[in-house]
């Protein structure tokens, strides 16, 4: 790793320390966008330890000061939802592209973790489909029970086989082997087997 690796994700944490909103995990509260990237970093370490500098980059910044840009704002429809999104890769590049400057890192580096942000050419490229297996991954461990009180089945169900879809065949056999509870377990093998 460069020298400015660990600034760079000190920088970032930095970023999502301000986040309001905070999550208890294991006891302690986080702030929310904090938590998340720590277990972007983690997942990616387990998933791809491999990994090049610019993905472990991409994975720590992947929701850098996401808050800032609420849901809510937006039509709360499909055009509204894509519109939304499309307005948080361009955000997160940008805050990330001016942090990525401040502690040196050469343009190739920085041009890279702005495509990755963006998750261009999904399928295409190794490292956009390694992220998106990662947050997939993320999602399905940390987030899809809680998700699944809120949704009724058919939602929860529409929400698994779209991410599946996402993902590669490595992504799949690591999501697999998840730690889920029986309800979500089971909730699995019925969205797999429609």
């Amino acid at each position: 790793m460069a020298p400015n690796f660990k600034i760079a994700c000190d920088r970032f944490d930095e970023a999502n320390k301000k986040d309001p909103n905070t999550e208890i995990w294991q006891g302690n509260p986080y702030p929310k966008e904090l938590l998340y990237a720590l277990r972007m970093t983690e997942k990616l370490n387990h998933f791809a330890p491999t990994a090049s500098e610019a993905l472990q980059l991409t994975a720590r910044c992947q929701h850098i000061r996401r808050w800032e840009i609420p849901r809510d704002r937006y039509e709360q429809n499909r055009v509204g939802y894509l519109k939304w999104r499309q307005d948080l890769q361009h955000f997160h590049v940008e805050k990330a592209t001016a942090i990525l400057k401040e502690v040196g890192y050469d343009q190739a580096t920085i041009d890279e973790v702005a495509f990755l942000l963006q998750k261009k050419h999904l399928k295409k490229n190794a490292d956009t489909q390694i992220l998106e297996d990662v947050i997939c991954l993320v999602f399905l461990e940390f987030y899809f029970e809680d998700f699944s009180t809120k949704h009724p089945e058919e939602k929860q169900i529409d929400i698994l086989q779209k991410t599946w879809r996402k993902m590669s065949e490595e992504g799949h056999k690591a999501a697999l082997r998840l730690p889920f509870s029986d309800p979500i377990s089971k909730l699995m093998d019925k969205a797999l087997r429609e």
